[in-house]
């Protein structure tokens, strides 16, 4: 599998059975999408920094890109996706409304993206995601975890690959994003030495036995 990161929490997964993008945002953010094809397009929540489904193209594969906006099992061209639901912060939705958590299993992998995921995790939801070979996970604060939380969320995971999204950038809207921590701020807090890699090449036999942490530099 290959994974390609697009800014804000927007990756492309690239398998043998197809692709998937996670969380297209629109350019109101700051930041300019790349174009990008995909046969499914996951929406963690409604909000326009992550539902810009619609810049998406289509593939060979399907007239136009599947589009998973809800909790629930999913199977798209031999691409399974398990939707969780989750909040946007940490009082039950009443301040941001829900977000869902999205594991894509594809070449073997189990790949799982927490979109805007404002809270730690129950036993009951860690058990309903399971195990995570690559977790793709908001590190920036005041919208979703902080680096802290984060952290608290990646050791009860457990995944073998993380992949931070959702920080402050220089190209982000300084209106909206200006307090977000940024991706360094989260790797001092890890205290873990982290590769920077334009794209990921990863395969099940490739998974390294104990949690790496590595930096997508934005495509």
């Amino acid at each position: 599998m290959q994974i390609t990161y697009h800014g804000h929490s927007t990756f492309k997964l690239k398998g043998k059975l197809g692709s998937v993008v996670t969380d297209p945002y629109n350019a109101e953010i700051g930041l300019q999408l790349s174009t990008l094809s995909a046969d499914i397009v996951t929406v963690s929540h409604a909000h326009a920094d992550h539902n810009a489904f619609n810049q998406i193209k289509t593939t060979a594969r399907r007239s136009h890109p599947f589009v998973v906006e809800k909790p629930g099992e999913y199977e798209v061209g031999g691409i399974s996706v398990f939707g969780v639901p989750t909040f946007h912060d940490d009082a039950h939705g009443s301040e941001r409304g829900l977000n869902t958590v999205f594991t894509i299993l594809l070449d073997e992998l189990r790949v799982c993206h927490l979109g805007d995921l404002g809270h730690e995790l129950t036993t009951t939801q860690q058990e309903a995601i399971g195990s995570v070979d690559i977790l793709l996970c908001p590190v920036g604060g005041v919208f979703t975890l902080d680096p802290k939380q984060a952290i608290k969320v990646i050791r009860t995971l457990e995944p073998s690959i993380v992949i931070p999204m959702h920080f402050r950038t220089e190209k982000h809207d300084p209106t909206v994003f200006s307090e977000l921590a940024t991706r360094e701020d989260f790797v001092a807090a890890f205290g873990s030495e982290a590769k920077e890699v334009e794209k990921l090449e990863v395969s099940r036999a490739s998974l390294p036995e104990e949690t790496e942490l590595t930096l997508l530099l934005q495509t």
